[in-house]
């Protein structure tokens, strides 16, 4: 039977990581006694086994466990749940790897989009991208319709609702998405520059079907989405349900669970379908560290059983003197996001988007490099 590995790392006395190990075995698997067990099969094919025991400190170990894929019935939610589900409720445990077999990375099918796709979008071969947020929440449909206008005239790529709008009384969904839309179009329409449009999507399943055929309605083709408040298997279905739609997946509530971000990010979003996965960068209102961006955006766009590359977006307190610094910090297959910071430009908002869209052009260009 097929298996994939979950690689943790554990806190333990080395005179107990074995029994740790198991035990960790059995609760992602089957979390009950063994010895209760009579059904052979369940035991050889189901109970997950300990595959390798590694001490990377004094008392800090790298477990390696095989599960059954067939456990997770190749289901998103199912997925995380087999992979650390109780284990979460343990906290000397951390999720740092998965290893997963090639029938789950065609079954979940990764992004549709992918990095090139995103460039064709955006009419941006060969050099990264921009992306701003409509903000604040309390404004309504036609004011952040106005900060659209300003954002396309200024030539960004991508423009996104803040991952807060929804559906709220002062900026109905559809009020909003038709606003904006019909200012993206305006505005590009002038410049002949291929903006696109974000609305976040949000609530039920079903709502968020009927956001997108609204949204497919205005002619988007994009959309933000936040993994784990929409729920995994909503997320997964409406990215299966809309192949050649691009999704960003949002980081929000990401931080509750002790699961390295290369692996949350670059791994099972990507996995899921997001097309962009918006992480926090390093130096801006998070705690990331420099390699933990690089070992997430490196899993992003690593070489991974055939699944198209999903695309990097540094985020989370950017500013534009910031530009030249992160572009080399992750070379052109990126897109950078800043939010608050342009938009503190005020009347000047479309000469300062001029001017971000100018700096990472020339920062991506060759003899930049």
């Amino acid at each position: 039977m097929a298996r994939l590995t979950a690689v943790y790392h554990v806190q333990s006395e080395p005179n107990t990581i074995e029994a740790r190990a198991k035990a960790i075995a059995v609760e992602q698997s089957v979390e009950m006694p063994i010895e209760a067990i009579t059904d052979a099969s369940v035991l050889t094919d189901i109970v997950g086994q300990v595959e390798t025991i590694d001490a990377l400190g004094p008392t800090l170990f790298e477990v390696r466990i095989g599960l059954a894929m067939a456990t997770t019935g190749l289901e998103a939610g199912q997925l995380f749940n087999m992979l650390f589900g109780n284990i979460s409720l343990q906290d000397d445990v951390t999720l740092v790897d998965i290893i997963l077999p090639d029938q789950a990375l065609a079954a979940f099918g990764g992004p549709s989009v992918g990095i090139a796709g995103l460039r064709r979008m955006a009419g941006a071969e060969g050099r990264a991208m921009t992306c701003a947020a409509l903000k604040p929440q309390g404004l309504p449909a036609s004011g952040l319709a106005t900060i659209a206008e300003r954002l396309t005239l200024g030539g960004i790529d991508f423009i996104k609702d803040d991952h807060g709008l929804a559906d709220q009384s002062y900026s109905r969904y559809a009020d909003r998405v038709g606003a904006v839309a019909a200012a993206v179009r305006r505005a590009g329409a002038a410049t002949g520059h291929k903006t696109r449009y974000l609305p976040s999507l949000s609530g039920t399943l079903d709502a968020v079907r009927e956001q997108i055929r609204l949204g497919r309605s205005e002619g988007i083709d994009t959309f933000l989405a936040s993994p784990l408040i929409l729920g995994l298997p909503t997320f997964h279905a409406v990215v299966r349900e809309n192949p050649g739609v691009a999704f960003f997946a949002h980081p929000t509530l990401t931080g509750l669970l002790r699961i390295l971000p290369p692996v949350f990010y670059g791994r099972l979003f990507r996995l899921l379908g997001a097309d962009a996965v918006i992480f926090p960068n390093y130096g801006g209102r998070f705690g990331y560290s420099q390699q933990t961006c690089r070992d997430l955006a490196g899993a992003a766009r690593a070489a991974w059983g055939g699944l198209a590359p999903s695309l990097p977006v540094p985020a989370g307190g950017m500013t534009l003197e910031r530009v030249p610094e992160i572009l080399d910090f992750y070379g052109p297959d990126t897109l950078l996001l800043i939010g608050g910071a342009l938009l503190t430009a005020g009347d000047k908002l479309t000469e300062t988007s001029e001017r971000f869209s100018r700096m990472v052009a020339d920062a991506s260009s060759p003899n930049s490099r």
